[in-house]
């Protein structure tokens, strides 16, 4: 309980939201703070205020009003705000996450209220660790950063991208339990080239076009070494970099500092968790598959550099693994003979003929999944599935990209044109669908699974470096939890309600290599295993619930 000394009294608390109460403040606590004549004389219980805003939620005309409705809620009573996003997940989730997250970034200059998080433009450089300092809360320990130029399936929106870091640290606490005051959303604005954006008078960032040369580098540079100066413990999450920039500064940074890529690393991480869940319902090991991606960007790549990861960790010969996995982009086939290829490419650049017609690549290459991620919509056609339907007894189809109308199918048509044979997972949840007699759940890819549980297993080993063996683990973990339920079902992803307890589960699992392998901070405990880290994992995670303040 914090002393009166800490405590702001009167309406500085209750504009403070990290401790307000709103209405569920107690008489003592309402004497002892200076609230009396403040507030309605009635004292709500925390349920009492959850119904309160579910009520005015369902409400609202459509999901961008119940996102700014979520939002005003986190930016007056953040305690509440978890409450209701932690009891009602599968309903919340997609309000403050993807897809809604999409709309409110298209619209984020105009539906702004309040600040949140650090902006740091070109402007800045030479001062970034001060602006550093002004952050007000003295010790925190994720930072999710973007420089806004890909966000989700939607492109280049700048600082609006803003809404993704902001949301992503949501899920972070929400899902893993790791406290709203240790979460620092980041933006770098180095500008924009969206038209559209330039032309909006009330576009809030810098109204230029984006920086490519050195200056580009040198801000990033900068912010990655304030951070270890001013917050060395922090965790770093690059989240939604152009593919020009973001495997490059992976590269660069992932062996110095505390840091990894969402799109790349935590997208791989949960598309191989699905692909392993999946192998229990179609039979056969991952080294018996041929996975076919339409897409090769940081979602296609990192997928494909994961799969081959897990491979070679179960003693496949690297060139076999890649031989596995093929890829289509905007140009067809990903084949050796092509030129210019950027470096992420080349390993998965395969020796055959040219193909520009997906349908055709399937007819080829008769894969067992095909993997979409590269945000076009109705590219899983029913010619394409159907092909894979008569190639295949259990087809897998995954159609990972967000916001949900960029989706390479629905699921409904991945189950009508397979007769309901297909293994199905998207990036952005879909309703269950009724086939015959059988209701078929479609599981949701969603990051979600991975990067909190990674994020709270950094924070609690304090550890010096996020490895790709800690992904493998979170992967395999999550397919793990998966139940005999879910996948008579079909969904190869657990539901939303157990989150918190995976986030758990895979945060043990990355401490324990931290600690293994000499990369943890903090002191040892005198059993590093999983199952001995986990009730102290699970002890120091953040719970919804109002402190007494008298």
């Amino acid at each position: 309980m914090a002393t009166n000394q800490e405590l702001p009294r009167g309406v500085k608390i209750l504009h403070d939201p990290v401790r307000n109460k709103g209405t569920a403040f107690t008489d003592a606590e309402r004497d002892l703070l200076g609230l009396r004549g403040l507030l309605p004389p009635k004292k709500c219980s925390a349920a009492e205020q959850e119904q309160r805003i579910l009520e005015n939620l369902h409400k609202k005309a459509n999901d961008l009003e119940r996102y700014i409705h979520l939002v005003s809620l986190q930016d007056r009573n953040e305690t509440l705000f978890y409450r209701v996003v932690v009891n009602n997940i599968e309903e919340i989730m997609p309000l403050i996450y993807t897809p809604t997250v999409g709309k409110a970034c298209q619209q984020f200059s105009h539906i702004y209220r309040r600040p949140r998080g650090l902006y740091i433009s070109l402007q800045e450089r030479g001062r970034v660790r001060e602006i550093l300092g002004n952050w007000p809360h003295r010790d925190p320990r994720v930072i999710v950063v973007t420089d806004g130029e890909r966000i989700l399936g939607l492109g280049d929106l700048g600082a609006a991208g803003m809404g993704i870091p902001i949301g992503k640290l949501s899920l972070y606490t929400a899902c893993a339990g790791i406290r709203p005051t240790d979460c620092l959303p980041v933006m770098l604005d180095v500008g924009t080239n969206n038209e559209n954006l330039l032309n909006d008078p009330l576009y809030l960032g810098l109204e230029r076009r984006r920086e490519r040369g050195p200056a580009y580098d040198e801000l990033v540079a900068e912010f990655i070494d304030a951070v270890q100066q001013e917050f060395p413990y922090a965790l770093i999450q690059l989240e939604d970099f152009g593919n020009r920039n973001a495997f490059r500064l992976l590269e660069h940074y992932r062996s110095r500092v505390c840091l990894f890529d969402d799109d790349i690393q935590g997208t791989g991480a949960v598309a191989l968790s699905g692909l392993l869940a999946a192998l229990r319902l179609t039979g056969g090991a991952l080294a018996d598959q041929r996975i076919l991606f339409f897409g090769a960007g940081q979602a296609g790549i990192g997928i494909g550099e994961t799969i081959v990861a897990a491979q070679i960790d179960e003693g496949v010969p690297e060139e076999q693994a890649r031989q596995a996995c093929w890829f289509f982009d905007s140009q067809g086939l990903l084949v050796d003979s092509r030129e210019n290829l950027p470096p992420q490419k080349q390993p998965f650049a395969h020796k055959h003929q040219p193909i520009t017609d997906l349908a055709e690549a399937v007819r080829m290459l008769q894969p067992t999944a095909i993997i979409g991620c590269a945000g076009k919509p109705g590219v899983f056609s029913e010619e394409v599935v159907t092909l894979m339907s008569e190639l295949n007894e259990r087809p897998i189809v995954f159609a990972l990209s967000n916001p949900t109308a960029n989706a390479e199918c629905t699921a409904e048509q991945a189950y009508r044109w397979s007769e309901g044979r297909a293994v199905f997972a998207s990036g952005s949840p879909f309703d269950p669908v009724e086939l015959g007699n059988k209701t078929l759940v479609p599981g949701q890819g969603n990051n979600a699974y991975i990067f909190p549980g990674v994020g709270l297993g950094a924070v609690a080993s304090a550890t010096s470096r996020v490895t790709d063996e800690m992904f493998l683990a979170a992967a395999r973990l999550l397919a793990r939890h998966v139940s005999e339920e879910d996948l008579a079902l079909g969904r190869v992803y657990p539901p939303l309600t157990s989150i918190r307890d995976v986030s758990a589960l895979i945060a043990a699992e990355v401490a324990s290599i931290a600690y293994r392998d000499g990369l943890a901070r903090r002191e040892a405990p005198p059993d590093i295993d999983p199952a001995s880290l986990l009730p102290g994992i699970r002890e120091q995670m953040f719970q919804p619930i109002y402190p007494h303040y008298a």
